[in-house]
């Protein structure tokens, strides 16, 4: 064992002997020190320790998490809440700064990447595996690009935050400030208090159109055999009346043929008759003879005329009875045709009615939501989201509603804007208060000075707009991390993001939705829908890896 009293002594003989070198030693060190120092402090800021604000705490709103500093706070309406240590990703592997929220939350998650390993209470901010969960804090950025919390603290958040939290991961130290601005939603009071009703109306009705749109459709189904079998009979009692009109027309030929038999036999008696009159006597009994035969074959022609007259008769009446049948089916199946064949076209109104309730129902069930916008100076786009609370079918979170996107007027479009993160925090005597976070950039108001939403977007989503509300301004392009499982994700080019380009990007979704109506929300969701084009600024290791083919 060292005895630190002999060692103490032996020291300071050591001074006395060889005092000129320590001294020109020390002022070599002197000259480095200060170098060395700030480089140390740089890598190892200030130990931030677990504190908790002296008051009740709300519902968290948003969570900023400092790079620089290894800290995260939460937020709730009134400030910050509770704040904490963390431990970023390590070189290489470094936790990409952004804008996230929170996508699906795991008690008990473990790893697929790293060997199973523990992450629990696990809350997901990417589907490529960026997440905030409890883990050992060395003191110093070194986890694989994921947000490490201290083991309590993550359990004690774990149940109070709420699927689609704002995370803001800031390269500096980042807080939000109160901010007003004309350009930040002011809702309409009436609006809101009318939004339960309206959502339970257009609902209803949402659900009427789709029963009347599902009986259109199966009458438009039937209807080919309907028409089938009506026209199938037609044909069947016209077949009937074509038949007695030529059962009528042999008829009147079979009594035309009779009367000729008779006109001849009647001609040939009365040449006969003339010629018995001035014959001679020894031949007038020839001629008798042949007289009552042709009286007979008259007899015979006449009783067969009659005969042809009395079919002829009930050719007649048959013919007619025929054609009044036919007339009246035919008057009679007409409008069912017409009917039915106009059920295809009914099959169609039915169901835009159908797709029109159904967004009107989304809509308003929507407004009852929180709304998300990201305005991209890259793409020069504006983004909407919303929550829709339906699970997602093909890996886990929830789906978000992707109806708007629309192009944006901004300012001075070639010069950097910043990143800016604009919250209503809560309601206040004139609609809702603001707070804005920057984590690149400088002017947080100057952003909002240069950007102009579209008057159609501001009259569907500001009326009602709700705390948790937000605007998210940004050079950057969303990353291809955003999809329908997703509000938002946006990296800060600018900035490594070795957990991001480590990782394999998440899968394209499966599209599954189908005649616009996606988890009983009619909007006309895609389900897959195109990645943002990369920032076109090459800096900083963008994140810009496609997925593979069949990943």
């Amino acid at each position: 064992m060292t005895n630190w009293f002999t060692a103490a002594q032996s020291t300071k003989r050591m001074r006395l002997t060889y005092a000129p070198a320590i001294v020109t030693f020390a002022a070599i060190v002197a000259l480095t020190t200060p170098v060395a120092v700030a480089a140390t402090r740089q890598e190892r800021p200030a130990r931030i320790t677990e504190a908790t604000a002296p008051r009740a705490a709300g519902e968290p709103i948003m969570a900023i998490v400092s790079i620089k500093t290894q800290h995260v706070t939460f937020y709730d309406a009134d400030g910050w809440i509770v704040r904490a240590p963390v431990s970023t990703g390590t070189t290489g592997r470094e936790t990409p700064a952004g804008i996230f929220a929170v996508l699906e939350k795991d008690k008990d998650h473990h790893s697929t990447m790293y060997d199973d390993a523990s992450m629990p209470n696990m809350q997901r901010i990417t589907w490529n595996g960026i997440a905030l969960h409890g883990g050992p804090l060395p003191g110093y950025a070194a986890s694989h690009g994921c947000v490490r919390m201290p083991f309590g603290f993550a359990e004690k958040l774990f149940d109070k935050t709420r699927i689609g939290m704002r995370v803001i991961i800031s390269p500096n130290d980042a807080e939000p400030v109160d901010i007003t601005h004309p350009a930040l939603f002011m809702p309409n009071q009436e609006a809101i208090a009318a939004a339960p009703a309206k959502a339970e109306s257009t609902a209803r009705e949402s659900t009427e159109a789709a029963k009347a749109a599902a009986e259109a459709k199966k009458a438009a189904a039937k209807a080919p055999r309907d028409i089938a079998s009506l026209t199938a009979s037609l044909r069947k009692i016209e077949q009937l009346k074509i038949r007695a009109d030529a059962d009528l027309a042999a008829a009147d030929k079979a009594l035309a043929n009779a009367d000729q038999t008779k006109a001849r036999i009647r001609g040939a008696k009365e040449t006969l008759a003339a010629k018995a009159a001035a014959a001679a006597p020894d031949v007038q009994p020839k001629l008798d003879a042949e007289l009552a035969a042709i009286d007979k074959a008259f007899t015979v022609a006449d009783e067969a005329m009659a005969r042809a007259d009395d079919l002829k008769q009930k050719a007649v009446a048959k013919a007619a009875d025929m054609t009044a049948l036919f007339d009246a089916a035919k008057a009679d199946t007409q409008p069912k045709l017409d009917a039915l064949g106009a059920t295809k076209e009914a099959a169609k109104v039915a169901d835009k009615a159908r797709a029109d309730t159904a967004k009107a129902a989304s809509d308003a069930k929507l407004a009852l939501e929180p709304v998300s916008i990201y305005i991209s100076r890259a793409t020069k786009k504006l983004y909407v989201r919303r929550n829709t609370h339906k699970p997602a079918p093909d890996g886990g979170g929830e789906v978000f509603d992707t109806t708007i996107e629309v192009p944006v007027t901004i300012r001075d479009p070639d010069k950097r804007i910043g990143t800016h993160v604009f919250t209503a925090m809560a309601r206040n005597e004139s609609g809702l208060r603001w707070s804005a976070v920057t984590i690149d950039g400088n002017d947080a108001k100057d952003a909002l000075d240069r950007i102009t939403i579209p008057q159609d977007v501001l009259d569907r989503i500001a009326p009602t707009a709700l705390p948790r509300s937000s605007i998210v301004i940004s050079d950057e392009p969303l990353s291809k991390e955003t999809n329908y499982r997703t509000e938002f994700v946006a990296v800060l080019a600018d900035h490594p993001q070795g957990g991001f380009i480590t990782r394999k990007p998440t899968p394209p979704p499966v599209a599954i939705a189908s005649q616009g109506d996606f988890f009983g929300f009619g909007f006309g969701f895609q389900p897959n829908p195109e990645p943002q084009p990369a920032n076109t600024r090459q800096r900083g290791g963008q994140y810009r890896q496609a997925p593979p083919r069949g990943w």
